[in-house]
Parts: C-alpha cells; structure tokens; sequence
C-alpha cells in the first residue's frame, strides 16, 4: 500500500481559518513517493497507447469501444486502485487514487466512463457494503467484468436529493424490495451492469440499494444529446416493480442520505485532480499552437496579451493542483497506520473524508471554475480555429461545462462549506467563535495589527483570513441561526475563505520548495495570484457588509476590512512574461 513519505498533521476541517501552518505540514506534488510516480507513468502510458487512439470513435458512441477500454485499464489495476487485495485490488492509498485520476482525464466522455466506474459507481459498495455484498461484487467491479452506475438524481429530484419520488415497497414474505420509479442524468447508464439506487422504502425512508441491470424491469433509456462529453453514456433508468432482494440494502434502511452525502464528498474531491489533469492537457496544446501559429510576422506567444493568458492558465492551474493534493493531504494525515485489514477501516476513512467536507467543496467549485476558465482562454488563443470540432479546444470546452454541475452544483457547493463550518462551530468542534472575539479585541488595539512584518507575503494571509473572519461575524451578528438562508452572503464569504485557502496552499508549497532550491517559477505564479485574490476577496467582503449594516457601522467596518485588505502591487506584466516564456520554453505546465 503507497503512504505519503512526510509527517502529515491530524487537523481540523475549516481550521486552516484560524491556525497558522508551516510549509513542511501540508502535502504536495513534490511529496509524492516513487510508487505514486509509476502510478503516474502507468496511467499516463495507458493513455496515450489506448486511449488517445480511439478519441474521436468513443466520442462518436462506437459500441462497446469505451467499456473495452476500461477493461484493459483493470488488467493494469486502474479500476480498483484502493480497493483491498482480497476483492482483487491493488489497495493502495488515496493519494494513487488522485495522482490516476489526474492522467485519465485529459478527455471528458473517456473519464466519465472511467470515474463514474471506480468512483460514484463503486465505492458506496465497498465503503459501506456488508462482506457478503462484497464478496458478490467486488471482485466483478475490480476486474471491470461489471461496470457501475450511481443514480441518485431524478427529473424533479437534482439538487434536492432528498426529494426523490423513486420506491421500494417490503413483498408480503420479507423476502425482497420492490423498486418503482425513473432516475435522470446517469453517467455509465447505457452500459452498466451494476447501478447503486435510493429510493424511499414505503415512500418514506431513504435507502440506497444494490441493483443488476439483469434484473426484469431494470431499462436504460435513450442516451441524452448532450452539449459536452459526447462520447459518454448518460441515461434515464426506469425501474418497473424491480424486485431486488432485501440482502442487496446497502447500508440501513432509512439512511441512505449517509450514503449519498458521504460518496458526493469523494466526489468533489476527486474532481479536483480530474480538472487539474484536463486544464494542463490544454495549457499543453495551447502552448504548441500559439508558437506555431504566425501573425504579423512572428509567432503569436511573442505577443503580450497571448503570454499573459498562458502565464493565467498555468497560474490557475497551480492554485487548484496545490489545493488539491493539500486535502488529500489532510485526509490522509488522519489515515496514519491506517489499513484495510482493521475492522473500522471504511468508517474511519470516511470520517476523515467528512472532516475536510467544507475543503472538498472548495475544491469541488475552485477547479470546475478553473477548468471553464483554462477551456475558454484556449478556444480564444486558437482564435477562429478554437471554434472548430477538429481542434481539441473546442471539445474541452464544451465537455468542462458539466463540471460545475456535477457532484452538486457549485452554487450548492457555495451554500455547504460555510454552512458546514458555521455547523462545525456551533458544535464546538471549529474555534470560530473564539477566533472572531480575538480578532475583534485585535480591531480595538489599532490599524498596527493589520500587518506589517518582515513578511508581507504571510502578511497577505493572514489578513485574507481575518478579513474573512471579520466578515463572517459580521453576518452572523446581523442574522445569528438564520444566516443559512442568506444564500448570497454564505456564497460570497464562501468565496472568501476558499481564495485565502488557495493563497496559503500556493504560499506554503512554495516555501517548501524554496527550502529545498527550487521553487522559483511557483514563486512568481504566487505573488501574482495572492494579489489578485485580496481584491476578490475585499469585493466579496463589501457586498457582505453592506448587506448586514448600515450608516456608521458600515463606515466602521468597511475601513477595518481596508486594513486587510490593502496590498502593495507586483509587477504582475513582467512576472506572467517570465511565467510565460518558461512555459514556452518547456512546452507543458511547469512550476520549476
């Protein structure tokens, strides 16, 4: 089983709000073992050899194409990464899993066959199957012989997962559930074997079920004209008085929302390595493109503007791949000696999965948004080439869209991580409260304490942090229980606490680079980044304030939050030409 080679920390979900962390306790890229390395290789190579080939026919549904291919991934261990070596796995650690799920994403319909499959579709099975379901299944889904769908979402039930309509009425002789209903947006739906269902047992208690698709009354419907990711398989699945036997209850009857919330974690998470390995796939042939292509007599990457969009996709990319591994990171520091061998092992890793809740979210909507972003500057760098289907670009595109829906919107995710840490706080869990007191005693002592260190750059965390946390009290002062339903204020501070957590992430890796001689070109990246996100963040805090106070006390507290917020500007032109021309010069996203 790979392990992280660095001591990592156990810390608290949301505590990097209100703790200052050194360089050595986060985890990074440059931490990663030479296990996770040949992971890398491994996925990497396979891409290349069998998936790159076969692009353009997966994407126009070639039957049974993409499946195929999954199960030449499974010879390799790529679909069963953690799971146990008794089901057939490779039972490698979380951080494997991610550094996969990086180099299988650099097309958006191959890794939804290929996630869907080893991430939604099979680990509710193994993280809160009985041994029995899993000495039925496990072994299938390891090999690939079974492919998985999770269907969750239905037409009047996406977001509001609870508000499913799908049932499962007990036979008279106990011996089997009977399943009615339609389920929407199923990634794998057309070609699985195997589908994790909720339904409401006697329209009532939510409950996750175990379904073959061999099952009478199981139907895919038709595969939905989607904008993006084409050349996956999206479906309706009806069930008409589907009897599934009451063995095949995943978990307890009534709880299958544990199920659903704590799978969708995972799911956040992981997106954020996906992003991260489809945005550097199209920093890559933007890079190629802009020296190739000539304009007034020269290659467009001489031109200013062309460099600074390069330096911004590689500088986005940094903070969401930095944040990233940090969270897995943190996940992992709470999974020391841990195995699957120990008879607590699923729950314990879920806890520490639903420790960092809040954090995945920000991953979740931090690197969709990245992605968005890195797919459209590379359409606008093609120029009218970007609007072709025979360009890349063009299909990034429109397959990134999807992300910002997926695992839950991101505006869902907006209204969670600061409603998970408000919770998290009210149940003494999170010192917020404490935190906001000190910081107010701070405020009365004087303008001197919002910074002015030999350090300006942990300067410009710090006073991201208080900045978030003055708005934060502020809210809660003016709303107190009720903030939850203030879906724009928990949005906008939401905001703030995931821009300081990338700008400590990015800080911090970079200091530990720089301890060991590198970290020059991260450097750069994050003095630009830092600077930019105060501004976002001294935006969201106004609207916030002005939302909760009013005359002289938002005067006040609007001139405490420019204590924070004030920054002394880099030369951010000539640090995104640097930026740009060591891009260039390797031609792929680099931080060294």
């Amino acid at each position: 089983m790979a392990t992280t080679t660095v001591a990592l920390p156990m810390t608290k979900g949301g505590g990097f709000l209100i703790e200052d962390v050194k360089p050595h306790e986060i985890f990074t890229p440059e931490d990663f073992t030479d296990e996770h390395r040949a992971i890398a290789k491994t996925t990497e190579d396979f891409w290349k050899n069998e998936v790159a080939p076969h692009l353009d026919a997966i994407q126009h549904q070639e039957p049974g194409l993409a499946i195929s291919i999954v199960r030449k991934s499974a010879k390799l261990g790529l679909t069963s990464i953690v799971i146990p070596e008794r089901f057939g796995g490779m039972e490698m650690d979380l951080t494997s899993a991610m550094v996969a799920a990086e180099n299988l994403s650099r097309d958006g319909s191959y890794s939804g066959w290929h996630g869907a499959h080893t991430g939604i579709g099979t680990l509710p099975l193994l993280m809160f199957g009985t041994e029995a379901q899993k000495q039925k299944y496990l072994h299938k889904l390891a090999s690939a012989e079974m492919i998985a769908a999770y269907c969750l979402s239905e037409p009047q039930a996406g977001s509001d997962a609870l508000a499913a309509k799908t049932r499962a009425d007990l036979s008279a002789d106990g011996t089997h559930y009977v399943l009615n209903g339609q389920k929407m947006w199923i990634t794998n739906g057309g070609g699985a074997d195997f589908y994790t269902i909720f339904a409401k047992v006697g329209g009532e208690k939510f409950t996750a079920f175990l379904v073959e698709r061999a099952y009478p009354g199981v139907n895919p419907g038709a595969e939905e004209k989607k904008m993006g990711i084409k050349g996956s398989s999206t479906t309706p699945i009806f069930l008409d008085n589907v009897k599934v036997p009451v063995e095949n209850v995943l978990g307890e009857v009534g709880r299958g929302h544990i199920i659903a919330f704590n799978i969708l974690n995972l799911g956040r998470l992981k997106l954020g390595p996906f992003v991260v390995g489809g945005a550097k796939q199209i920093l890559e042939v933007s890079l190629k493109y802009s020296q190739e292509r000539k304009a007034f007599g020269k290659s467009i990457c001489e031109f200013g503007m062309m460099q600074h969009k390069l330096a911004e996709m590689a500088i986005r990319i940094f903070a969401a791949e930095t944040m990233s591994f940090r969270v897995v990171g943190m996940i992992e520091g709470h999974l020391t000696n841990w195995n699957w061998s120990q008879p607590d092992a699923a729950p314990a890793l879920l806890k520490a999965v639903e420790e960092f809740a809040a954090e995945c979210s920000y991953i979740k909507v931090f690197a969709s948004e990245v992605l968005d972003y890195v797919a459209d500057e590379g359409v606008q760098i093609h120029g009218g080439y970007g609007y072709s289907a025979e360009y890349l670009v063009e299909r990034a595109y429109r397959d990134s869209r999807i992300n910002r829906i997926f695992e839950g919107t991101n505006e869902i995710n907006r209204m969670l991580a600061t409603g998970m840490l408000l919770k998290r706080a009210q149940k003494g869990q999170l010192g917020l409260v404490e935190a906001v007191k000190k910081l107010q005693g701070e405020i009365m002592s004087g303008p001197t304490m919002a910074g002015t260190s030999a350090d300006p750059e942990a300067d410009l965390v710090s006073n991201a942090k208080k900045a978030t946390l003055l708005t934060l009290g502020i809210a809660y002062q003016r709303f107190m229980a009720d903030l939850d339903q203030h879906q724009e204020i928990l949005a906008a501070i939401t905001d703030m606490s995931m821009s300081a957590f990338a700008m400590e992430s990015m800080l911090l890796r970079t200091r530990k680079m720089q301890e060991n001689g590198k970290g020059a070109l991260a450097a750069d990246m994050t003095a630009v980044y830092m600077r930019e996100a105060m501004e976002q963040i001294e935006s969201s805090a106004k609207q916030v304030i002005a939302a909760c106070v009013e005359g002289d006390a938002m005067r006040t507290n609007l001139a405490v939050l420019r204590r924070f917020t004030r920054i002394e500007p880099v030369n951010s032109i000539a640090l995104r030409q640097k930026i740009a021309h060591r891009l260039l010069e390797v031609g792929k996203y680099t931080v060294a």
